[in-house]
């Protein structure tokens, strides 16, 4: 028997090799292996003849090795061996690429199961590279078989067999998390059975059963791990604001706030003068005012002698919220600094001093602001800009330099209501969901690359009237390598200053730059001396732009609609009529649905709800940085009466448990789950 932490490497069966493979999925230990679930399952049990084979549809057939198989060399690093297989209806063709060794594999007149996909017409039927084992094995076929997600040099078949091998090490040892009377009171199946079944079913009612009980407890995991956040920062005494009137900073303003700004700011207020410690998101669309949220709460704090920190993802934002801030603060009598990584050492060094001396009221920075050196005489108010770019540990490690600050969060991310309240359960949510006036509405168009020419010359147009445009690629993997985004980008950017416009300025940006690299390049795109800038999705978070009018998106099936609707908020920030061109060569019926969501609505609300439809939760958030464990059974768009069950079940333990202490075993896996280390999520 192993134990659940377990090196892979050390399970019976897998090894060193595999388990690097492995690796590149994040799988490491024996409880990351068996919780690596399937994407899907392919129904291998229902035998077909070869005379009633479709083309195109995926089948098992028995058959009998017909006649010897043949090996032949086409080229040099191509080898084939052919078959022909039979049984009472027809005969099969069958091709294997690049496997000689099957040469000696099969048996004349002995049986085997195929599976594969069917080719070629109803006189002459073909498979290329089935599956195969004897009759009667049934180990791969004559049955329901996981299909894993995949990544360079880890194939289906390696997951499986390691899978198997993983479970086969821990029978004994999965522990039950939930509590006896819980699963009865749901009808939830043994963990054991549940694992199995996830994995390998014995068939669909094993499955169904399975994957409800592993929903279920993910639900139930995550309600009691953010009921306790709750708990932990209703007992935290933070710095208490007096109550104000916010009329001084309205009038203040040089321009009206939107309803829906004005009630996320005074549920600021609210928070901040309640005698408890403020975790607020305020989420809106790119473009709805979170800034003048976040300037109503720095105001705010500053009238009890609270100091407040704003830190942003890059040096770029952090100068921009600096130059935005600043003028409306300081005339307001809030003293701001801007601290980077860019600060000169003198400058540094007295800034420092007056941010002890609570010289400073609002400090506006990158990580900088959490530099070991940087203290703040009163901090009782934290920011945090785009909060996903942000792991806890940072949001902590600015915490910590108060005594249990506020915290207010802004995200741009539109996400649905309800996957909000669980990814974001530790907060409470503010949202804008109206844009200010003024702001200019993105004409949408999806396209097919026939329209390249067109779109270069709209380009140059624009280019012409003074713009400057975003061209935004995806790194798409070929040959199952993964891509290397700096050579894709920076190969296309040369592709187009060559041979489209060779008279503009052309430049590449990728994740790959160093941050000082990435800031010159924006900063030469945002004073107009680049006119096009190619790009990965590191624009999605970015400078603000107003002279930039058209956002171009190559492969755009390539991306999930949310992150499309980002990229598309990087233009229409100015007075000029922007635009937004997606490029796809897609013909698929769910690729069609997604673009034309696009080309209809900009509410990003709305296309987050059919995102989520479309594709599931996913996770909205790319790498997981948020510092909540990930869904990876249950879906919130068909579980929405499980998470009721779940959630009413883990308030029930919380009633009569409040900190688990009647469950050790509960409360280790939610502390493990949550990595709830020295206060990292509050």
């Amino acid at each position: 028997m192993a134990d659940m932490t377990t090196d892979v490497r050390y399970v019976r069966g897998i090894g060193e090799a595999r388990a690097k493979s492995l690796q590149k999925l994040g799988v490491t230990n024996l409880r990351e292996l068996i919780s690596y679930f399937p994407r899907a399952y392919e129904d291998r049990r229902e035998y077909r003849r070869i005379a009633d084979l479709a083309p195109g549809e995926s089948a098992c057939v028995r058959a009998v090795v017909a006649a010897e198989p043949t090996l032949a060399r086409v080229r040099r690093g191509l080898e084939l061996v052919k078959l022909r297989v039979v049984d009472e209806s027809a005969a099969l063709e069958l091709t294997y690429f690049n496997q000689p060794y099957l040469k000696n594999t099969f048996r004349t007149g002995e049986e085997y199961v195929f599976y594969g996909k069917a080719e070629g017409d109803l006189l002459r039927r073909r498979m290329t590279n089935p599956l195969f084992e004897r009759a009667g094995e049934n180990r791969v076929t004559g049955r329901i078989m996981p299909v894993y997600p995949l990544t360079a040099g880890v194939s289906q078949s390696l997951l499986y067999k390691a899978v198997r091998q993983g479970l086969d090490a821990c029978a004994d040892e999965l522990g039950d998390f939930l509590p006896e009377d819980v699963r009865a009171a749901h009808r939830l199946c043994h963990v054991r059975y549940a694992y199995e079944n996830i994995h390998f079913p014995a068939d669909d009612a094993a499955l169904a059963v399975a994957r409800r009980r592993l929903a279920f407890e993910e639900l139930y995991l995550l309600t009691l791990g953010l009921r306790l956040l709750r708990s932990r920062r209703s007992s935290a005494t933070p710095c208490a604001c007096k109550s104000v009137s916010l009329d001084p900073f309205y009038a203040a303003l040089p321009f009206t706030l939107t309803g829906a700004q004005r009630r996320a700011a005074e549920d600021v207020a609210r928070d901040l003068s309640a005698g408890r410690a403020m975790n607020r998101l305020v989420q809106g669309d790119v473009g709805s005012g979170k800034t003048m949220v976040a300037a109503a709460a720095i105001w705010y704090a500053a009238q009890s002698g609270l100091q407040s920190a704003l830190m942003a993802p890059t040096e770029i934002l952090a100068e921009q919220h600096f130059q935005t801030l600043s003028p409306l603060l300081e005339g307001l009598g809030v003293r701001c600094a801007l601290l980077t990584a860019s600060t000169g050492a003198k400058e540094r060094r007295a800034l420092l001093e007056r941010l002890a001396g609570g010289e400073t009221d609002l400090a506006i920075g990158t990580h900088a602001l959490i530099s070991p050196d940087v203290a703040y005489k009163n901090l009782g108010l934290v920011v945090t800009d785009e909060q996903h770019r942000f792991g806890v540990a940072q949001r902590a490690a600015l915490g910590a330099k108060g005594s249990d600050p506020h915290l207010l969060v802004m995200s741009a991310t539109p996400i649905p209501r309800t996957l909000a309240l669980m990814i974001y359960g530790d907060l409470d949510v503010s949202l804008i969901d109206e844009l200010p006036p003024g702001r200019q509405k993105i004409d949408t168009f999806a396209v097919n690359t026939s329209y390249h020419k067109r779109i270069w010359a709209f380009l140059r147009k624009l280019v012409a009237e003074g713009r400057q445009a975003y061209i935004v690629c995806p790194m798409v993997a070929a040959n199952d390598e993964l891509p290397d985004e700096r050579k894709a980008v920076t190969a296309y950017a040369e592709k187009l200053q060559r041979e489209v416009f060779p008279d503009l300025a052309v430049a590449p940006i990728h994740g790959k730059l160093k941050a000082k690299e990435k800031d010159a390049v924006m900063r030469a795109f945002a004073a107009g001396e680049i006119h096009i800038l190619v790009s990965t999705t590191v624009i999605e978070v970015g400078v603000d732009v107003p002279n930039a009018a058209v956002m171009l998106i190559e492969n755009a099936e390539c991306f999930g609609l949310s992150q499309l609707h980002q990229l598309r908020g990087r233009v229409g920030r100015g007075t000029h009529k922007s635009y937004c061109i997606l490029v796809s060569d897609n013909d698929g019926e769910d690729n069609k649905r997604r673009l034309a969501v696009m080309t209809r609505t900009n509410n990003g609300f709305e296309i987050a709800e059919e995102d989520l439809k479309l594709r599931g939760p996913g996770d909205f958030f790319g790498a997981r940085q948020h510092g909540l464990p990930s869904l990876r059974v249950a879906d919130f768009t068909c579980d929405m009466e499980l998470l009721h069950e779940a959630r009413t079940a883990a308030e029930a333990l919380l009633a009569a448990d409040p900190a688990l202490t009647a469950h050790p075993a509960l409360r280790a896996r939610i502390d493990e789950l949550f990595e709830l280390k020295a206060g990292t999520m509050n």
